[in-house]
């Protein structure tokens, strides 16, 4: 069971003179955003746009015949686990074991760690969580010979009758970890069908790395890894080497999930395929880097539109030093910037409890470790200290690696509640 949360002046932003309080009872507090009843910078989740994306993404797995795992290292959120969990995920992914640990905490009882598993104390963990929990059950990849040969070392060592369930990784050449060739991943598969302490699940890629969110580009490359996943897949098929009544393929980012479906829903195998999709950025979105590509999506699946931004931080203006720049209390101690800087995408002015659309022509154009460098047409709306700004972001993963806990609003920025992350 997780463990509650509770909010005091350990708290980021949470006000030091506030007594210490419950999440689930912060709503009796009657603190609003624009009160300025919490310190700023603030990070906040729209309630409405959370919840929408849980359910539309959930709804777009089973439209497709696919099921979800939703990509848990976005948040590393207890609350936000359960509610992807609630709202009908077949399972959590996660990067590391520590990440499976708070899931399993969460509720998980099915889960793919989409990264290889070897060292001692890792493959330690993971045989504890097996054995307190009878119902997990947890695939890991394996990509290599030599992975295979460190966890049959540790088996022996421990002299550990486990046998791990386990998915061969295809790669990409010049990108991250997977096999390479046919003829490696096929040698790999047999050596794993064989071995006392490993079981072969299925078949797992990434195919994020490829994407330049260019459809035709994206298409075509997606295609050729598929192609490529389900030649091994089917040639294992044949070979009798995988041990499960069922199939399981998996893959799926956040940008160019829709182009992996086929491999998740192919057919011609001698046993059933459980295809599982893995995306975790879609659960708050962003106004950046996934937005644009999801705007592809959309076109390529002919919709009108998806997902929701759900997810933005909160500064005040807090300098005007000179015509055309303005100071935010807001840096990289708060929200992310490794793909792309912040964008404004609200103002409120001093006082105003109603927010309005940010001015066109608004910008960041730097971070500091606490300011934001916030660019204006000094001829235009000219921002004033004590405005209040929300910033919107690309990749949502390394923002909330930045918040012990944050804000759940309703739309008209009343805190309603909390959730809690556990990076």
């Amino acid at each position: 069971m997780t463990e509650e949360l509770i909010l005091d002046h350990r708290s980021k932003s949470y006000p030091l003179g506030a007594a210490p309080c419950r999440a689930a009872d912060i709503g009796q507090k009657g603190w609003n955003v624009l009160a300025d009843d919490l310190a700023y910078p603030l990070a906040v989740i729209r309630r409405s746009a959370l919840a929408h994306n849980i359910a539309w993404m959930q709804d777009y797995a089973r439209r497709k015949g696919v099921t979800l795992a939703p990509h848990g290292k976005t948040t590393m959120s207890p609350e936000l686990f359960a509610q992807q969990l609630a709202g009908g995920a077949w399972g959590l992914t996660f990067a590391t074991i520590f990440q499976l640990a708070v899931g399993v905490e969460a509720g998980a009882r099915r889960a793919i760690i989409a990264n290889q598993v070897l060292a001692d104390a890792d493959l330690d963990g993971l045989d504890v969580l097996l054995a307190g929990h009878g119902d997990l059950r947890v695939w890991f990849l394996v990509d290599s010979l030599a992975q295979l040969a460190v966890i049959e070392d540790w088996a022996r060592r421990r002299q550990s009758p486990r046998r791990f369930d386990v998915l061969l990784e295809i790669g990409i050449p010049g990108q991250r970890t997977g096999c390479r060739t046919l003829e490696e991943a096929l040698a790999l598969a047999a050596a794993i069908s064989r071995s006392p302490a490993v079981h072969l699940g299925g078949i797992e890629c990434y195919e994020g790395g490829l994407a330049r969110c260019d459809s035709e580009h994206d298409a075509r490359e997606v295609t050729a890894l598929v192609q490529r996943v389900l030649e091994v897949a089917r040639c294992c098929d044949a070979q009798n080497l995988f041990g499960d009544d069922s199939v399981m393929l998996t893959a799926g980012g956040s940008a160019v999930f829709d182009l992996v479906v086929p491999l998740l829903r192919a057919q011609g195998l001698s046993r059933p395929v459980l295809g599982v999709l893995r995306s975790g950025c879609y659960v708050t979105h962003d106004n950046g880097n996934y937005a644009r590509f999801l705007r592809q999506v959309e076109q390529r699946e002919g919709l009108d539109a998806s997902l929701r931004a759900a997810l933005e931080v909160w500064a005040m203006v807090q300098s005007v030093p000179e015509p055309g720049l303005a100071l935010l209390t807001c840096g990289r101690r708060d929200i992310s910037y490794d793909l792309e800087l912040p964008v404004p995408v609200r103002h409120a002015p001093r006082g105003a409890r109603v927010a309005a659309d940010a001015p066109p022509g608004w910008t960041i154009s730097a971070l500091n470790d606490q300011h934001a460098y916030l660019r204006f047409d000094a001829a235009g709306t000219v921002p004033q200290v004590g405005d209040r700004v929300a910033l919107g972001i690309s990749h949502p993963c390394t923002t909330f690696d930045k918040w012990r806990w944050l804000a759940l609003v309703d739309d008209d920025l009343a805190v309603s509640g909390a959730i809690s992350t556990r990076f």
